[in-house]
């Protein structure tokens, strides 16, 4: 098996301060690849109002160790002159982006669950469209001139959820939530329209349950410990690291004939049955499956192993 599949490949990881950005960066790295990973948190100047203790120089740190190579830079992806300096940064550098990865998003912490347009505070929703629609059509609209330049390349969105999830209405998260991922989808199909006749293919690309750092902090258990929390949640059962759905990543942006997926929104679980890639612990979680066939709850006790 080659153990640098993107060598020679230029790749931007837009929102890779932490959870599947971050892996992201480090797998692709891993893979050969010269990575530019941005956030807005850094140890230089400073946390974003998401007030995590993880930084962009932390990414690219683990870039480093994993024997892959890269650049690590302060972006606000809603503010058009940072991501046009941005690219012509990768321009100037490499002449080249062949991969753009669009996982910006961060508003989180402005969801509301269960919460209606007309109650919900109006400030934090428009905040978490801005950072969730506005960040990856601003970065995409930049970016794709230097993409078609370099003769192509593949743009992967990433989404909350299949599509069959984002195409009717969520119940309990939130108007805006529900919003933000429902247009993250439309613009996967809108490109994939205006770039059916160009080299570039499109692709969104979902993670289950992902055990990020915020997440596992929320059940109070650790990497390690994290089966102790499938114990009180059963559906954690088929939570995944973000190693995983970034494996996937991989495997589609090494793949010559990826353009077959040309509009496709996948889950990890299906990248993993296409590619036979599997989580940091050779297990291959299905959380979507999960839902598909159980619902989003009362989910039975004992899905770890059947859904792993």
């Amino acid at each position: 098996m080659d153990d640098s599949p993107l060598a020679g490949r230029v790749a931007l990881v837009a929102g890779a301060t932490r959870g599947a950005g971050r892996a992201l960066a480090v797998e692709l790295a891993r893979a050969g690849a010269f990575v530019y990973a941005t956030g807005r948190s850094s140890r230089t100047s400073g946390a974003s109002e998401i007030a995590r203790p993880e930084t962009i120089e932390g990414t690219l740190e683990r870039i480093s160790a994993a024997g892959g190579t890269g650049i690590a830079l302060r972006v606000d992806h809603t503010q058009p002159d940072e991501v046009s300096a941005l690219v012509e940064r990768i321009r100037a550098d490499h002449g080249r982006l062949d991969v753009l990865v669009n996982d910006i998003f961060g508003g989180d912490r402005y969801a509301q669950f269960g919460t209606p347009l007309w109650t919900h505070d109006l400030a934090g929703g428009l905040r978490m469209m801005r950072m969730g629609v506005e960040t990856h059509v601003i970065t995409s609209a930049l970016a794709l001139p230097l993409m078609l330049e370099s003769g192509g390349g593949l743009l992967v969105e990433m989404t909350d959820g299949p599509r069959e999830v984002n195409t009717v209405y969520r119940a309990g998260v939130g108007f805006f939530y529900d919003y933000v991922k429902g247009c993250v989808d439309r613009l996967i199909t809108s490109l994939t329209a205006e770039l059916a006749d160009e080299p570039v293919t499109v692709v969104g690309v979902t993670p289950g349950w992902l055990r990020s750092e915020a997440m596992l902090e929320a059940f109070e258990v650790t990497e390690e410990t994290w089966t102790q929390a499938a114990d009180r949640v059963p559906g954690f059962g088929a939570s995944e690291t973000p190693a995983y759905v970034a494996r996937g990543v991989v495997a589609l942006a090494a793949d010559a004939s990826v353009a077959r997926h040309h509009g496709a929104v996948l889950t990890a679980r299906q990248l993993s049955d296409e590619y036979g890639v599997t989580d940091v612990d050779g297990s291959r979680p299905d959380c979507w499956g999960v839902i598909r066939d159980l619902g989003w709850e009362d989910q039975p006790l004992g899905l770890l192993d059947e859904y792993r």
